[in-house]
């Protein structure tokens, strides 16, 4: 004797739920990135920088004194996929969905860079640790390599959600939408008090960016390549 099928079954069978495409969803993986785009060129010509304080030399991007670099476009939903090194103490970061250069620190976000086993850094709260969302959110697990040692990195950004690759792992991810106080985290955490805009009512296109020579202790960057997502 036949049964009718269930109302679940014969929806999904006229309606298949069709897979976002695959640059759509956030890597779980580190990309090949060897052909995606330069962040900044060889002679910054597409940077915002302050003179002679960036500098690229055998392909390593550094700082000479604390002063940010950012790229002269401003970036929606993208994919950055970067390598770095740690000096002794390092502190330092990735910046995204920037809009305003002076203010930055309020219209940005930063994805942090640490060295977390320096003595300099082991009482910081965890939201400061490397991979963090600096301020917001904790990264899953420590995932940071010593210093001296080259990190891999990748961003994924798409509208108010952002997910942080470290090392092969996934270590943290963060949708924007939540962070609607500019005092408290979701988790009722405190915000750093320098902060003054919710992180929910940032633009979600801007420029990105890197921290410079923090601390007085150098921070070192290679293959800085982007994939915009359409």
């Amino acid at each position: 004797m036949s049964r009718a099928l269930p109302l679940l079954v014969v929806t999904a069978l006229l309606y298949p739920v069709i897979a976002p495409a695959e640059e759509a969803l956030p890597p779980t993986a580190h990309p090949d990135a060897s052909d995606w785009t330069p962040l900044f060129a060889d002679d910054l010509s597409n940077a915002k920088a302050p003179k002679d304080v960036w500098t690229f030399e055998d392909g390593i991007l550094t700082a000479s004194k604390d002063q940010n670099i950012w790229t002269a476009k401003e970036y929606d939903d993208f994919i950055l996929d970067l390598e770095f090194k740690l000096d002794a103490g390092t502190n330092s970061g990735v910046f995204v969905y920037n809009t305003d250069l002076k203010k930055w620190i309020d219209y940005s976000i930063e994805v942090q860079i640490l060295d977390d086993g320096h003595p300099s850094w082991a009482n910081v709260p965890p939201t400061w640790k490397c991979g963090a969302f600096f301020g917001l959110k904790p990264p899953a697990k420590a995932a940071g390599k010593k210093p001296g040692e080259w990190n891999r990195m990748t961003i994924t950004c798409r509208d108010q959600r952002i997910n942080v690759l470290l090392n092969g792992q996934a270590v943290n991810q963060i949708d924007l939408s939540r962070w609607t106080s500019a005092r408290k985290n979701p988790d009722g955490s405190d915000i750093p008090p320098w902060f003054k805009v919710p992180k929910a009512d940032i633009p979600t296109r801007g420029r990105v960016g890197l921290q410079g020579k923090h601390g007085n202790v150098p921070i070192y960057f290679r293959n800085l390549k982007i994939r915009e997502l359409k």
